[in-house]
């Protein structure tokens, strides 16, 4: 692929990005307007944009490289990004609308009544946030470095500086706007080269698959994946999906909680769509580009696959799809990211102002810029993966609970968190210094015992205190669960 296709491409989409964020600003007027949209997001808008900021590096190219190295083992990833959503729906979606809160540590201490319980899901929110900016920014080094021939670290302060620019400039209204239309262009990216691919095939009377010679777990690059792996990281990814600051903030942005579950119902839809096109990738991955799957190299089958299979002009049009789609990958889930984390931050140390806004919205995007820096480029759906797990093991348990139980004190919430902190924390620090051959796999996928470990503290430490019962938590619960129209 030529460079110059990379750079027209990438730079095409930061344009885009910072004037539909500049476009944000003239009507971003308000502290609402920046945390929050004013709360006037309606659902098929909504939907778009958190389509466009859920469907990270992890989606755009971890999927398609993770069925090349695994085969069919891989598809518990598309499976479970998108059927976390279900869970949202059942269980968070239109109580979270409800509470009224900016953000999770909003819910935490209104429900729980507890500055120290706030603190604590500050900082575990600011935590998974940070963990979750670092693939992306590793993604973005990808990308460049394939695509364009520049130096990795070009590709993580590009996406910085454009997901600052379109950040302070308006806001979650602005970025509303930005993850709407990004949701279309990566759909966009994804679609025309695989019918493009999948037409010269039938065309030419190849079989996409190799006759399903592709499916063969001989092709695999790694071991099979066993019950128990498969078992946690659904898991992981279920439960994971509850705890993603940067999804629950838009649910925030609905104007009733009936609206929030409207939004849900199409994310389902726009998401199954969605991750239909990785697998496509991923399947024909696996018959022309069958060199990359080695560990490193497998997530850039997006990127590669069109110029391996059309040579000149056609390639280099149909490559600059892919990447201007993995681009926007990378910017727009970091930019929720970082609305997400600017809220967090601004509320707790710039006083919730509009310049505290912005101020933290900077430190929230160059602190992961530094961490993406100093590390190596991960598997990225692997990597994202165990966010998910940590997510699970910590937050999870406070909304689930804290929405669908009365009898959670605040003390139980700290420990629940804590215990999940830890034990999760500790699993992947440990099965990272002993190595992915020498770890246990109850290390490496710990979601299976971490969640229900932190469940268990949280319901078990509640109980031991029963007497630290928030007062007023009847109220709330009731302000939670009735209609707006009642």
């Amino acid at each position: 692929m030529s460079p110059v296709v990379g750079y027209v491409s990438l730079v095409l989409v930061a344009l885009s990005t910072v004037l539909i964020g500049i476009y944000g600003l003239r009507i971003s007027r308000t502290t609402g307007d920046f945390y929050v949209a004013s709360r006037t997001v309606r659902p098929w808008w909504n939907a778009s944009a958190i389509g466009g900021e859920y469907l990270s590096a992890a989606s755009f190219l971890g999927v398609a490289g993770l069925i090349l190295l695994s085969g069919v083992d891989a598809l518990w990833f598309p499976i479970g990004y998108t059927a976390g959503y279900l869970m949202l729906l059942l269980f968070v979606a239109a109580p979270l609308r409800r509470s009224g809160a900016y953000t999770i540590p909003d819910f935490a201490e209104a429900r729980l009544d507890s500055q120290a319980v706030r603190r604590v899901t500050s900082l575990l929110v600011i935590a998974v946030g940070w963990l979750y900016i670092v693939p992306q920014l590793h993604g973005a080094a990808l990308t460049v470095r394939i695509t364009t021939g520049l130096p990795s670290w070009v590709g993580s302060v590009a996406v910085v500086v454009v997901v600052c620019l379109s950040v302070i400039t308006g806001g979650m209204r602005s970025i509303t706007f930005v993850q709407a239309f990004q949701y279309w262009l990566k759909l966009t990216a994804l679609a025309v080269p695989v019918a493009f691919v999948l037409i010269k095939l039938a065309g030419s009377g190849e079989s996409p698959t190799d006759g399903g010679a592709v499916f063969s777990a001989d092709l695999n690059a790694t071991a099979g994946a066993s019950l128990y792996q498969s078992i946690s990281l659904v898991i992981a990814l279920l439960f994971g999906t509850l705890g993603l600051p940067h999804v629950l903030v838009r649910f925030y942005t609905n104007p009733d909680g009936s609206s929030a579950r409207r939004t849900t119902l199409i994310v389902l839809g726009l998401l199954s769509v969605f991750y239909l096109f990785p697998t496509v990738y991923g399947i024909l991955g696996r018959t022309y580009t069958p060199e990359l799957a080695v560990e490193g190299a497998a997530d850039a089958t997006v990127l590669l696959l069109p110029s391996r299979i059309f040579d000149g002009v056609t390639g280099d049009i149909l490559s600059a799809f892919v990447t201007a789609g993995a681009f926007a990958a990378f910017l727009s889930t970091s930019s929720g990211l970082v609305v997400s984390l600017a809220g967090v931050v601004s509320q707790d140390f710039f006083r919730a102002s509009v310049p505290g806004f912005r101020w933290a919205a900077v430190v929230s995007a160059l602190i992961p810029l530094g961490f993406a820096l100093l590390t190596d480029t991960l598997a990225l759906a692997g990597s994202v993966s165990m966010v998910f797990a940590f997510t699970a093991s910590t937050i999870c348990p406070l909304l689930v609970l804290g929405i669908w139980w009365r009898g959670l004190t605040d003390a139980g919430a700290i420990a629940g968190m804590l215990a999940g902190a830890c034990l999760c924390g500790g699993s992947i620090l440990l099965a990272s210094a002993l190595g992915t051959g020498s770890a246990p796999q109850w290390l490496q996928w710990p979601a299976l015992w971490t969640v229900p470990a932190a469940f268990a503290v949280t319901i078990a430490v509640s109980r031991a205190t029963a007497r630290r019962l928030p007062k007023n938590v009847a109220r709330v619960l009731a302000r939670l669960h009735t209609p707006e129209a009642a």
